[in-house]
């Protein structure tokens, strides 16, 4: 038998949190920076499925591979850190403190690889700024702009409509997280985990990280988007959902209903009379 049975996987989660609110500076910033720029690579194959089939949801069937090799290479995705560290912290294996650490510098990672990304791609479909009618450059530019100003435009209706894409799209993210823990093969892993991002790219909802290479790169194209529609418009709403999604929808919903306290054992002592006496203790 290869799969995993939930008690177990949530058990896993609270480890990986743990393990996560201890890792180092240096590890967080560069596993936070390759996959910032892989989920880039994911974005720019799924649009270009879309372009040639004229089929979103290929380019939707094609976007988990990304998310795939994160997960088998253990890199830092902030967006399943914020279902996975709570719970460390629930379970008091990890501060409020390591865990506010952890998504600052994996965001930050997140920031360096997605713009690195970015740059490089630019360069690419660009010929290095000699041509800016590459399919990819509008459709890039396009998703941008309704990423930030197509919210703007309907005020406050928008900025709880982005931060409800938000929560559904990590309600997903995260999932697809807890996913790769229900296999012990690295088959049932992927497959596992390919579903819940399929699911959220497919329909459109709103990922921190993802955002985090077309925006800037749609900036770079020309999108009429400035650094605060992006920030105030965007990023800062999306994360706001990301983490209630992830966090409550996820981690603390499974948490809530899996995790199970220690036992207690049973351990007998003499009284005077040397009549045993049972005295419950964890173990």
């Amino acid at each position: 038998m290869t799969n995993i049975k939930p008690m177990q996987v949530v058990e896993n989660m609270v480890q990986a949190g743990t393990d996560k609110a201890k890792m180092q500076f240096k590890d967080m910033v560069v596993r936070g920076a390759l996959s910032g720029a892989l989920l880039g690579f994911g974005t720019t194959l799924a649009f270009t499925a879309e372009m040639q089939t004229k089929l979103g949801i290929i380019g939707a069937l094609l976007f988990p591979a990304a998310f795939v090799i994160i997960i088998l290479l253990g890199l830092e995705l902030v967006t399943g850190n914020f279902a996975f560290i709570p719970l460390a912290v629930l379970d008091g294996k990890a501060t409020v403190k390591e865990m506010l650490n952890n998504w600052l510098w994996v965001i930050v990672g997140h920031l360096i690889g997605g713009s690195i990304y970015a740059s490089l791609f630019v360069i690419s479909i660009t010929n290095f700024g000699a041509s800016t009618d590459h399919i990819i450059a509008r459709k890039i530019i396009d998703v941008a702009e309704n990423k930030t100003l197509g919210y703007q435009a309907l005020g406050l209706a928008g900025f709880i409509v982005i931060i409800v894409k938000a929560v559904l799209c990590n309600w997903m993210v995260s999932l697809g997280a807890v996913m790769a823990m229900v296999s012990k093969s690295t088959s049932g892993k992927i497959i596992a985990m390919w579903l819940p991002i399929l699911i959220f790219f497919a329909q459109g909802f709103e990922h921190a990280v993802v955002n985090m290479f077309v925006i800037p790169a749609g900036m770079l194209l020309g999108a009429d988007v400035g650094f605060n529609d992006w920030w105030i418009w965007n990023q800062v709403p999306v994360l706001i959902g990301n983490v209630v999604g992830g966090f409550i929808f996820t981690g603390c919903a499974l948490y809530m209903t899996y995790h199970k306290e220690p036992k207690k054992a049973l351990r007998f002592s003499k009284t005077k009379n040397n009549n045993p006496v049972g005295e419950a203790e964890g173990f």
